[in-house]
């Protein structure tokens, strides 16, 4: 009986309330991280595939920086040294936009996240989409240009829509890797499930149903995305096969 009672107290009341404001705050943070680091990462691919040197090697410098530094630097990086980057700091700008969440604000905290698993995750992603665009056909992006369209328009047009249905699977694998390293973010205040179970074992003292909690939940994402993976590689090769 005490054994279920503990469980009921983290998985109920004001501490279930604090788990489930953790997942929605996960779900924001890797959601609006998402959707940033797509379209960054399309960008700087196209960048390093383009012929403009200049951009090749910012391109090359960002993906390897950004790449081959710990995650965990560069969110104490955007949280405490980001002032020069921008008169006011990016994440203090991204803060002073005053954007909303369904249940609040947008805080200093949340943006320095957004930001750094934004940048590290896009600098991988840029890497997968150079990837199916080399899995093109060398010509067509040749063909394209001799009928009129520019660099760009044959990538937008042609290349990256026939590029980005090759790499799905390994695209969503990032998407998952993201979504596991907002945990990270918990160091820098960003109220998400790991940070929400530390808050529930410091006032129940019941670490192990507090963090099995947490650990569960991530299970949870990181199988529902697992599975998507799986329909969709079944579903493709099905339309490749006939």
């Amino acid at each position: 009986m005490e054994f279920t009672s503990t469980w009921m107290t983290v998985l109920s009341g004001k501490y279930g309330g604090w788990i489930l404001n953790g997942l929605f705050m996960t779900l924001s943070v890797s959601a609006l991280s998402i959707i940033f680091a797509l379209i960054l990462g399309t960008i700087v691919a196209v960048m390093r595939m383009s012929g403009f040197k200049p951009f090749q090697w910012l391109a090359l410098a960002y993906t390897e920086f950004f790449r081959n530094t710990p995650l965990l630097v560069q969110i104490y990086f955007w949280y405490f040294g980001s002032d020069p980057i921008l008169p006011r700091g990016l994440a203090k700008w991204l803060y002073s936009l005053n954007l909303r969440l369904p249940y609040g604000d947008i805080n200093f905290e949340f943006a320095a996240g957004v930001i750094a698993l934004t940048i590290y995750t896009s600098a991988f992603i840029a890497e997968e989409i150079r990837s199916g665009v080399f899995a093109i056909p060398k010509n067509q992006l040749e063909a394209s240009r001799a009928v009129g369209l520019s660099f760009i328009g044959a990538m937008w047009y042609v290349i990256l829509p026939q590029a980005f249905r090759i790499i799905i699977p390994p695209l969503i694998s990032q998407f998952l890797n993201l979504i596991k390293n907002s945990s990270l973010v918990a160091v820098i205040g960003v109220a998400e499930i790991f940070y929400q179970a530390r808050q529930v074992e410091s006032n129940t003292a019941l670490a192990f149903q507090a963090f099995t909690v947490s650990t569960l939940i991530y299970l949870i994402i990181s199988l529902l995305v697992s599975l998507f993976i799986n329909w969709y590689n079944n579903k493709y090769l099905r339309m490749i096969k006939y």
